[in-house]
């Protein structure tokens, strides 16, 4: 099952795509506690601008450890329901070998 941390499987344009319908500000709570390798990838799909506005957004926001797992399964959840309806490819691979 697709979980927040594995956004970095993601391709480009599929990240795109989840950016364009989650809330800036769960995007700013969820990044708070994301690996360096999550934030690169969020941030490269982002206009320099936006990505500037998030970085500010992400250093004010004060999130408990709590909002900052609830906002990552938000975008984990809607990922999967846009996998779900098709708009986007989760790729997490075979772990059986």
């Amino acid at each position: 099952m697709f979980a927040f941390a594995d956004i970095v499987t993601l391709s480009d344009r599929n990240i795109q795509k989840v950016l364009r319908e989650i809330s800036t500000e769960d995007i700013s709570v969820a990044l708070k506690a994301a690996s360096g390798q999550a934030l690169e990838k969020i941030f490269r799909n982002m206009s320099k601008r936006a990505a500037a506005m998030l970085e500010e957004d992400m250093e004010a926001i004060r999130s408990s450890m709590k909002e900052v797992e609830e906002a990552q399964e938000r975008i984990a959840s809607l990922a999967r329901r846009l996998e779900d309806k098709e708009e986007i490819f989760i790729s997490l691979g075979d772990d059986d070998g």
